[in-house]
């Protein structure tokens, strides 16, 4: 599997860990309603969620990740 498939993978997987329990805290804990809970748990996952990007070099490709949480730029593989 190519880097960039699993680029989009890992944050397609990421996003969904967040925007997910999200959903359901928002619509308990919040007096929302209709659009605005998925909405709202969209930003905040948005924001929330690790960012991972394929980049080529000449190396070959390496993928890397971006988090909110950890300082920097990590490579990952």
């Amino acid at each position: 599997m190519s880097k960039r498939i699993k680029s989009f993978v890992y944050n397609l997987l990421s996003f969904a860990a967040f925007f997910l329990p999200l959903q359901v805290a928002v619509s308990y804990f919040t007096n929302l309603n209709g659009i605005w809970i998925p909405i709202t748990a969209f930003v905040i996952g948005t924001v929330l969620a690790p960012k991972f990007q394929a980049v080529k070099s000449k190396d070959g490709e390496k993928l890397f990740m971006k988090w909110l949480f950890v300082k920097g730029v990590k490579e990952i593989d």
